[in-house]
């Protein structure tokens, strides 16, 4: 007789309350096995891959891709025992004693929140579309009509459009193009300057993908202004947006990664009382060391970038003053200074702002802040960036010279004292030697939280980072 199992949704990080169904990789019928990945869920952190708990069949899909559903509600039935071998025929099993009820299971290392937020379904779904989502009930003896599969994946999401506070990816000034020409020609084509573009291919080379890729985010978009237009700005069913009637307005729900990027920016706004400094610097020197370091064999499998230096006099900085190196503990009504550097660097993406940082940065050497540089920026950009990854950080770069940015006033992330801003590296007039000539310079700007940091101690450590950017060698005389 077949045994059916329930698998509800569990926390996948840090107490969050519920999740999205973004894609299911089983359908009613398909065998599973023990830690196959069944579905993909967004959190308003990351995309988590849930592997199956059980072996069996998938007997029923209780939920839709694209439906918002709270931790511990059931969201597949599996039949553990499909050739009904087994004596025991049970409807499907209640929690087992020291197992998690209430909000639902939890996945190894997390606990769950106390309360669950409502939220409302995709528009668009297989589920909306039918009506408002009900409460799954448990199957017995047999499964109900199961849920038929996807007919297809849930629409691409939109790029970005507007202003975009920090991508991980190398300062576009000065860099060393590497492209093949068919890629050069549809550059050309779309009008797009291959030195803006970052590059993701093997050995920094600018990938036919790459160039699309931004011609995309870059494409301007018109806004609908009358009532009837056909194709509105931004009325795309992945995103859950509606138009109004007049056709003037466009209202997409905050949910997932920007509505936890919001929450998080208004606490760091209106607790941390923010300060920023800002220093110009002639980085000619650090330009010649990355043109170098490209050429180096032991750097010949990671990208080097001038954001790897600016990583490196950050680390050298911090070392230095580790006073700037804390957070401010309110509950406790103490400051916690930090024995490690958990590098964070802000990367906008198509779900909105994240910050994962570089573990023990401070332990690593320049090829292995490299490829910490490297491994974070692809796992970012694949959207897979965990809720691990991004906790306990404890100080971060936002490169916004990707984009042409020469400063900003960066807000910091929560739960830190300083983030650095590194801005877009031109080529100017500069006095140089006491004479005027072409040089490279940027514009760094340092954001401290003035509870902890004052400004004097921020501006210590502004002009160290500068000082190694001016002259990397200062790096071998304080590392």
């Amino acid at each position: 007789m077949p045994t059916f199992e329930q698998f509800k949704l569990p926390d996948a990080g840090e107490g969050l309350t519920e999740a999205e169904i973004v894609q299911w990789h089983v359908a009613v019928g398909d065998e599973v096995t023990v830690n196959q990945t069944i579905v993909e869920i967004e959190t308003a952190k990351s995309l988590v891959e849930l592997p199956s708990p059980y072996t069996g069949v998938v007997a029923e899909l209780l939920v839709a891709e694209g439906d918002t559903v709270e931790v511990g509600v059931p969201i597949i039935v599996v039949d553990t025992d499909p050739s009904g071998a087994s004596s025991a025929g049970a409807p499907a099993a209640e929690p087992a004693a020291g197992e998690a009820s209430g909000s639902g299971a939890v996945l190894v290392g997390y606990g769950v929140a106390e309360q669950a937020s409502a939220r409302r379904p995709r528009r668009g779904s297989a589920a909306s579309s039918a009506g408002p989502t009900t409460e799954p009930t448990s199957p017995v003896a047999a499964p109900a009509a199961p849920v038929a599969a996807p007919a297809a994946a849930a629409p691409a999401r939109p790029a970005p459009s507007g202003p975009i506070r920090a991508l991980v990816s190398a300062a576009t000034a000065g860099r060393t193009v590497l492209a093949k020409p068919p890629v050069r020609k549809l550059a050309r084509d779309l009008g797009v300057e291959l030195a803006s573009v970052p590059a993701t291919g093997p050995g920094g080379i600018i990938t036919r993908e790459d160039v699309l890729a931004y011609s995309a985010r870059s494409e301007p978009r018109t806004l609908a202004t009358y009532a009837g237009d056909d194709s509105p700005w931004l009325n795309d069913a992945g995103t859950g947006s509606s138009v109004t009637p007049d056709g003037r307005q466009t209202r997409v729900p905050v949910k997932s990664v920007r509505k936890r990027t919001a929450e998080a920016m208004v606490q760091s706004a209106f607790t941390a009382p923010h300060v920023t400094e800002f220093h110009t610097v002639d980085v000619t020197k650090t330009m010649k060391l990355v043109a170098k370091l490209r050429e180096d064999r032991e750097f010949k499998d990671v990208r080097v970038t001038p954001l790897l230096i600016t990583a490196r006099a950050l680390l050298l900085a911090v070392r230095r003053h580790p006073d700037i190196n804390a957070s401010w503990d309110e509950a406790a009504q103490e400051i916690v200074y930090k024995h490690y550097v958990n590098l964070g660097i802000a990367a906008a993406t198509p779900r909105g702002l994240v910050v994962p940082n570089i573990k023990d940065a401070h332990r690593l050497d320049l090829k292995g802040l490299a490829q910490g540089l490297s491994d974070l920026t692809a796992t970012a950009r694949a959207g897979r960036t965990t809720p691990a990854d991004m906790s306990d950080g404890t100080i971060t770069i936002t490169n916004v010279g990707v984009f042409g940015i020469d400063t900003g006033t960066p807000i910091l992330n929560p739960g830190e004292a300083a983030i650095l801003a590194f801005g877009a590296i031109r080529e100017q007039p500069w006095v140089h030697k006491g004479k005027i000539k072409k040089r490279w310079v940027t514009q760094l700007a340092l954001s401290f939280d003035h509870r902890l940091v004052d400004g004097a101690l921020g501006a210590y450590v502004l002009s160290d980072v500068a000082k190694i950017l001016e002259d990397p060698a200062q790096a071998l005389v304080w590392g």
